[in-house]
């Protein structure tokens, strides 16, 4: 016998569940998370439905019941919508049940309706009695005599029929039903797992920096930056709102096979070489750059950060250099050639001498060890974001285990992938335990993909969460090596009003925008394999930093409870393919935010809206006010409203909106 012969009633679709239930949905505190599920039965009887939402560590009478609502133009769809207020591993169940009381004033009411009068309804009006006395039996005592007393009137003989059904359909005896409800023949779907994560896992402003770079210029030439030096740059990151300060890797750097500049086979003596060339004879993933400092430099830039409002993100790249103490002291870590050599790591064309990359297969046990007592060591020193260097690159299930291995005692860490890689990969990355993800954001640019990306992530943000870089060490998009300074402006726009997490890698604001050759998207000079120290004052002294947009980008987001969310993102048709226009809300707090952007950097655009005013709450013939966030002008719309966008001058708009009347946003459900 297949099945489970304990559904009485009908339960399927149930969201949010990922993989069946194989892995946890992900939510974090305080955000208002939609649960959903196709509820029936057979027959005519009404069913009504409840979610059992369980708090981490909760026994059964921790458990609290969310009455389930009908949604949607689907029937049998239902909805409710929890708000999880710590972090940990939640559950939840649905409970669908036989709901006597609907069916029976559904009934009531129809055959009042058709006219029958109080001897066609005496075996309909005692059931209704009966129905309450069990209410006044078992609900409690500060509704027993309001509710005996209906059941009463039910039963009077001497009232007239209207009088005698009447206090059974008010809307305060309802609202007391539907807190106290009959429930009968309770059928439980299975119980799904949620884990909440801190609100950073969700909404936050990434700068990446090379500390190694912010030494001072001496005699026109660069010198080496340490993490003393490195402070003195995090008040203008701060300054400009960003959240999380990211760094690459901060270790000693191999010796063997190091990369001169702009990637060459042939260093000088004086070449610095990738930091992700981790490994020498000063130490291994465990050590710091002799460079940069000491482990206590590290801490007192760690707490000089926290002290600016913001974290430190550490970049975790499981690889070595030939050098590293891991290759002399566990040979079996990493892939041996039949000619007795080390692989080193590969892309076709691509080769990178510099970095053997790990074999999981050898000693998982004692490699799994080693990741975890090196992850360990740096949450000992502040580290509570790790930014995982390639992680499609190494065993799904590797992850899993460590992810889990680190939440189980700190709930508060989180990993955000680095996999700009296939799909599949990306999202199975996600659904086992990965806080964040980088994107395909950099190389979306016209508005169809743009649309197309953004709803598959609203889709799936019950496990996986975007992080939009505008550009990376890696990554200089040929938008932004051809767009000009209005580009710029327009990409983090886009980045940072669609998703609540994004992030700008280091010389974005200066406009540096020359790649290494034509086609490549790898910037000329790349920091990757020299130092690169910026004239920042000089910079914001003439007015060509883009500092002041990133910072009015972040007080924005600050402002706007709807910009910190995911799944409430909804796009709006425009007669223009030129010109974008996408909208976000927040049902506590009533905020709404309307971005429109004008996607091309050297044409102004024009276009007429055509906005989805019920996903505001609103009807189609209502308007309402907006207020420019850059301009500060406002303007009375509709439906229908004309924009003007000169890249020049303003790229964007992004409006606040500000309601006619209280209204109730729809759940952003799929």
């Amino acid at each position: 016998m297949t099945g489970r012969p304990d559904l009485r009633l009908g339960i399927t679709d149930v969201a949010p569940v990922v993989s069946c239930g194989s892995f946890s949905a992900r939510a974090v505190v305080g955000e208002q998370l939609p649960i959903t599920a196709t509820v029936f039965r057979e027959g005519h009887d009404a069913v009504s439905a409840d979610v059992v939402w369980t708090p981490p560590g909760g026994a059964g009478d921790a458990a609290v019941l969310h009455r389930m609502a009908g949604y949607g133009d689907e029937p049998d769809r239902w909805l409710a919508v929890v708000e999880p207020d710590r972090e940990g591993l939640w559950t939840f169940h649905v409970e669908a049940w036989s709901d006597p009381l609907a069916t029976w004033r559904h009934a009531v009411e129809v055959k009042i309706e058709a006219g029958q009068g109080p001897e066609d309804l005496a075996n309909d009006l005692e059931e209704g009695a009966r129905l309450l006395d069990r209410v006044a039996a078992e609900g409690p005592g500060e509704h027993r005599e309001a509710v005996s007393a209906t059941a009463a009137a039910l039963r009077d003989e001497s009232l007239e029929l209207t009088a005698r059904v009447a206090p059974a359909l008010t809307p305060a005896l309802r609202r007391v039903l539907q807190e106290h409800p009959v429930r009968e023949l309770v059928t439980s779907s299975p119980r799904y797992e949620v884990w909440v994560d801190r609100p950073r896992a969700l909404y936050g402003s990434w700068y990446e920096f090379f500390p190694r770079s912010e030494g001072p210029v001496v005699g026109g030439t660069a010198t080496h930056g340490t993490f003393a030096t490195a402070q003195e740059r995090l008040p203008a990151i701060a300054d400009m709102g960003f959240d999380v300060v990211y760094l690459p890797p901060i270790h000693p750097i191999g010796a063997v096979n190091r990369k001169g500049r702009n990637n060459t086979l042939s260093p000088g003596p004086d070449d610095v070489g990738s930091p992700w060339a981790i490994g020498s004879v000063d130490g291994g993933h465990d050590a710091v750059h002799p460079g940069l400092g000491t482990l206590e430099d590290f801490r007192a830039f760690v707490d000089r950060t926290r002290e600016l409002g913001m974290e430190v993100a550490l970049d975790l790249a499981l690889q070595a250099a030939p050098d590293h103490p891991w290759v002399k002291e566990h040979p079996e870590w990493f892939t041996t050639k039949p000619d007795g050599s080390i692989a080193y790591a590969e892309n076709p064309p691509k080769k990178y001498q510099d970095i053997y990359p790990i074999n999981f297969d050898n000693d998982p046990d004692g490699l799994y060890a080693e990741v975890l007592r090196v992850v360990r060591h740096w949450m000992d020193a502040g580290v509570r974001i790790f930014r995982v260097d390639n992680p499609h690159t190494k065993p799904l299930n590797f992850w899993h285990w460590l992810i889990w291995e680190v939440k189980r005692t700190d709930p508060d860490v989180l990993f955000l992938a680095e996999a700009f890689t296939r799909p599949a990969m990306m999202h199975q990355l996600a659904r086992i335990g990965f806080t964040q993800s980088y994107t395909y954001f950099t190389w979306r640019t016209e508005r169809g993909e743009l649309e197309d990306y953004g709803r598959e992530l609203a889709r799936n943000a019950h496990y996986m969460r975007p992080n939009f870089f505008v550009n990376t060490p890696d990554i200089l998009h040929e938008s932004l090596q051809f767009g000009g300074p209005p580009m710029f402006r327009i990409r983090a726009v886009l980045a940072s009003m669609m998703s609540p997490t994004w992030g700008v890698y280091s010389g974005f604001e200066l406009f540096e925008h020359v790649a290494v050759r034509p086609g490549s998207e790898e910037y000329l000079d790349s920091e990757k394999y020299q130092l690169r120290p910026r004239d920042w004052a000089a910079a914001e002294a003439s007015g060509r930093s883009l500092a002041p947009y990133l910072r009015r980008l972040n007080e924005i987001r600050r402002a706007h409870p709807a910009l910190q969310q995911l799944r409430s993102l909804h796009f709006h048709p425009m007669d223009n393919p030129d010109l974008i226009c996408f909208s976000k809300t927040d049902a506590p707090s009533g905020d709404a935010v309307l971005v429109v952007v004008n996607l091309t950097s050297h044409h102004t655009q024009i276009g007429t809206t055509a906005l989805d005013l019920p996903v505001f709450g609103l009807d189609w013939h209502e308007r309402f006010s907006v207020t420019d966030e850059f301009s500060g002008a406002s303007y009375d719309w509709g439906q229908f409203n004309y924009v003007e966008l000169d890249p020049y001058r303003q790229p964007a708009h992004v409006f606040s909106v500000a309601f006619p009347r209280p209204v109730q946003f729809p759940p952003p459900v799929d």
